[in-house]
């Protein structure tokens, strides 16, 4: 069975929060115990701050890894000029990169099923090109999600969300694919529209 940590969890928080903030609180937690215990409960002190210093390095490893503003706006500018059929095989080939098994559906606001490690994800992402996002179709992807038993679902936006849709998303099992996670699934679209520009 695989470990996963709860979403709002403190560690799940810290997690998606800045780096920073979790090494901070494990420095403090270090020296708090190094200089209030006796020496002989020192090293308490210091397994108190571990798991926090070591929470602010993954999230310093993840955010390296996050894709610049500017390749996040040249990303979302090529996925906008996209026909639907030339988006919607890019991201099918960015999720099977990623190890997900991914088939078509286009039925009941699910584009594609993706499947990895046991579990099945709904994907909605026909609208990629809508400016703002509102709770409507995130509602509509959560009814069919729940009526065909999917484990949670992914809805593709390359526009704004509202925080109403946010919310909503949050409560329901749906993760919002939108610009730095778009940039990371798919850094080859963005590439001819800077070839096009360079020449």
């Amino acid at each position: 069975m695989k470990f996963e940590m709860a979403e709002n969890s403190l560690f799940a928080i810290l997690l998606r929060s800045a780096w920073w903030i979790s090494a901070g609180i494990g420095v403090l937690l270090v020296v708090i115990g190094l200089a209030t215990l006796p020496p002989a409960w020192q090293i308490f002190g210091v397994a108190m701050g571990a798991p926090f210093l070591i929470i602010g390095g993954i999230a310093l490893w993840r955010q390296l890894k996050q894709p610049s503003t500017r390749s996040v706006e040249r990303t979302l500018e090529a996925v906008r000029a996209m026909p639907w059929n030339d988006f919607s095989q890019a991201l099918a080939a960015a999720y099977r990169r990623d190890g997900y098994a991914v088939a078509p559906v286009g039925v009941d606001s699910v584009d594609f099923e993706l499947a990895k490690t046991g579990r099945k994800f709904a994907l909605s992402a026909r609208r990629w090109k809508v400016a703002r996002t509102g709770v409507e179709p995130l509602r509509e992807l959560a009814q069919a999600a729940r009526s065909r038993e999917f484990d949670a679902s992914m809805f593709v936006v390359a526009g704004d969300i509202t925080g109403q849709a946010r919310t909503f998303a949050a409560n329901n099992r749906i993760t919002l694919v939108e610009g730095p996670e778009l940039a990371r699934l798919m850094p080859e679209v963005a590439k001819p529209a800077r070839a096009a520009r360079a020449a």
